[in-house]
């Protein structure tokens, strides 16, 4: 269908077996119409087709134009036909221009009309032309403003400069760098209120470079859950990816901590005092326990007054991360008063009446959430300097979900540039013969690109803020989401294709000023492309070794590996490699009755798997006969040194001995996804203080120094 097309809705695609798939109308009309297309009847496909066309002849300059520095840009600009034109563009002075004195002028390219004719368009009964101006290679990387004006008006759009190539730091061209992966609510110190929390975070840091000559941490996505309990339990499924879960703040290091009076203090030490009973329970992790506690000192630290050099630094922050921060901050104090929603029409975003008023009478609680954001951006960034400090040339590798919880703070303050009437999931393939709905409402590529890709530039901005590197959940999502018209169900759907070369490199821009690694999950069903053109740009794969196949369904040979990869043994929605020797993954998927084939069938595979795996290590002298758990284990993590690949990822669980799992896919409550202390491999409690005195953990951060 030609509408679906000019959406960038796919008529069809290649299954997971690799036949072609039809789409049928039904759901070609539902996905439109959560793009806010009506394709109910012929005659509205027409209009709505002839709409379609008709956009750009509207506009005089496009939304928005990206592209890379090396590369010659042909930009439309429209005009009544017969008009003329001038156009140009005004450089950033941030880019490398210095900083322009008040009232001067910005740095000035002209641009080159091109000779190409295109045939004037009428459109709205007024006849339109096109001319074409080019954009020479080379300009500064950057955001920038293309500017045309003439008889027929002015015009002003953004132009981002992006790298061709992300490169990689010089420290990686030169030695592969290792780090560990880590779920970080399950790290618990005797300090800890509960859950691991950002001190615990920096001490992991210090301890794993400086000690052990980790070059990295991988840790969860940290992006805000809920203000209120239930807290989701899912990092996965935040309310917002571009702020911080406050849940994850350490109280004490807050310094108006120190200037509490002694009423004050005893208030908190009383909220410690509950949630650090909770370092030593070896049950599922309760975010709801430890937020109330943290939430109940932090309000008692709130009113204590900053210093005239914090405020100053309080309300700087503030300033500059401007209506974003204080439109989340609004949601969180509405939540507070009035719960999780529905809201009557008056607060249904925030420009809505009543939420116009809440700034004002609600401005305290406002004030209150804005500074819990300013002090986790404190702690981050005390977490990235003493990982430097401790040897590490990248530091904290976060972690940028595929999207957001569908009742939460984005969707209420993005508007429109997330689709309301759909969500993403994925298509049925082997493992999952139903397909997945994750429930998230995805970005809308058309609202997106209007606004010029701010809210997607804000959110890496603040996630690079404090990082060496981020690893992108789902890369593919950038590429393409399989989009879940409302009420269908995930095998009813189909693929929403996204401006690759605009959000691929606006991604580079943001890291490159970030001084960043950039990682993309790219396992699963990944066209061999999108690998390719990954690679091109600079942003890395990702190898996990229980996936990785030779042709003939072999574990591919080390050799074989990519090298721009951050390769690891195993990944969170894996048991620990311990746990999957042992066939725990199959034992847990019967118990939760989750497996779509006989049992046994499933268990002769896994053995089958692990036999070979077992195999492939005696091939190459990694383990002798009869290896014990441990042997097998380092073994296993010896092979990965044996790949290319720049970047190797331990789990903390692996070298702890840990066998469950932190998350077992097509679950939620039946299993305490999330919610999983760390322990070792006789389920007995490891916290921070003791890990590095652990005996499997020293022996396997051995290996890892010879590689």
């Amino acid at each position: 269908m030609r509408l679906a097309q000019a959406h960038g809705v796919a008529p069809e695609f290649q299954e997971f077996n690799g036949g072609m798939r039809r789409v049928p109308a039904t759901t070609l009309v539902a996905v439109l119409g959560a793009l806010g297309v009506d394709a109910t009847s012929p005659e509205r496909v027409e209009v709505a087709l002839r709409h379609a066309e008709d956009a750009p002849w509207r506009r005089v300059l496009p939304p928005v134009t990206v592209l890379r520095q090396s590369q010659e840009a042909h930009v439309p600009v429209h005009v009544t036909h017969g008009d003329p034109v001038q156009a140009w563009i005004e450089l950033d002075a941030a880019e490398g221009h210095g900083r322009r004195a008040a009232g001067a002028e910005p740095a000035r390219v002209d641009l080159e009309q091109a000779d190409v004719y295109v045939e004037p368009r009428t459109v709205d009964g007024r006849e339109v032309g096109r001319a074409t101006f080019v954009v020479p290679p080379g300009l500064p990387l950057g955001w920038h403003l293309l500017r045309a004006t003439g008889p027929s008006g002015d015009a002003a759009a953004p132009l981002a400069v992006t790298p061709d190539r992300l490169e990689l730091p010089a420290a990686l061209d030169e030695k592969r760098a290792w780090g560990l992966m880590v779920q970080l609510y399950s790290v618990r110190s005797s300090r800890s209120w509960g859950a691991g929390d950002l001190r615990d975070l920096a001490d992991l840091a210090w301890l794993s470079g400086h000690e052990a000559g980790a070059q990295f941490l991988l840790v969860n996505p940290l992006h805000a859950a809920e203000p209120v309990p239930p807290v989701t339990p899912s990092p996965y499924l935040p309310t917002t990816r571009r702020f911080v879960n406050p849940l994850y703040l350490r109280v004490e290091d807050v310094d108006e901590t120190a200037y509490l009076s002694s009423a004050d203090r005893a208030l908190v030490e009383w909220s410690a005092e509950q949630a650090l009973a909770l370092d030593a329970d070896e049950g599922p992790i309760d975010r709801d326990v430890v937020w109330a506690a943290k939430k109940a000192a932090l309000d008692v630290v709130f009113a204590v007054p900053r210093s005239a050099a914090r405020q100053s630094a309080f309300e700087d922050f503030r300033r500059r991360e401007g209506r974003g921060l204080e439109d989340f901050a609004l949601w969180c104090a509405l939540v507070e008063q009035h719960g999780p929603g529905p809201w009557p029409a008056d607060l249904r975003d925030p420009a809505a009446p009543g939420a116009l008023r809440a700034r004002t009478e609600l401005a305290d609680r406002v004030e209150f959430f804005c500074w819990l954001q300013w002090l986790a951006d404190e702690q981050l960034a005390t977490v990235q300097r003493t990982a430097h400090g401790a040897g590490m040339s990248l530091g904290v590798m976060h972690d940028l979900a595929v999207g957001v919880h569908p009742s939460g703070a984005d969707v209420w303050a993005l508007g429109g540039v997330l689709a309301r009437g759909a969500s993403v999931g994925a298509p049925p393939d082997m493992y999952n013969q139903q397909g997945q709905d994750w429930s998230q409402p995805p970005w809308h590529p058309e609202e997106l690109a209007r606004v010029a890709y701010r809210p997607y530039r804000d959110m890496l901005r603040t996630v690079l803020r404090h990082a060496g590197a981020v690893r992108i959940d789902h890369i593919i999502g950038l590429f393409r989401l399989w989009w879940i018209p409302q009420g269908n169900s995930p095998a009813d759907a189909t693929y929403v294709r996204y401006d690759h070369d605009a959000m691929i490199g606006i991604l580079a821009l943001e890291a490159h000023r970030a001084g960043a690694v950039v990682i993309g999950e790219d396992l699963g069903n990944v066209e061999p492309w999108v690998r390719d053109y990954l690679s091109e740009r600079g942003v890395l794969g990702t190898s996990i070794l229980w996936f990785e196949k030779d042709g003939e369904g072999r574990p591919l040979p080390p050799e074989d590996y990519r090298r721009l990869a951050l390769s690891s043994v195993t990944t969170h929605d894996l048991p620990p490699t311990a746990g999957y020797l042992a066939e725990e993954h199959v034992a847990l998927r019967e118990r939760l009755g989750l497996l779509t084939e006989p049992v046994e069938q499933v268990r002769r595979a896994a053995r089958a798997e692990r036999e070979a795996m077992l195999a492939a290590l005696r091939e190459r002298g990694l383990v002798g006969d009869d290896p014990s758990e441990r042997e097998v284990v380092e073994a296993l993590h010896r092979y990965v040194l044996r790949t290319p690949s720049v970047l190797v990822g331990v789990s903390l669980a692996d070298a702890v001995g840990e066998r469950r799992a932190q998350n077992q896919p097509g679950t939620d409550r039946e299993y305490p996804n999330w919610r999983v202390p760390l322990a070792d491999g006789a389920g007995r409690m490891v916290l921070l203080d003791d890990l590095f005195r652990t005996a499997r953990l020293r022996s396997l951060a051995a290996v890892l120094a010879e590689g």
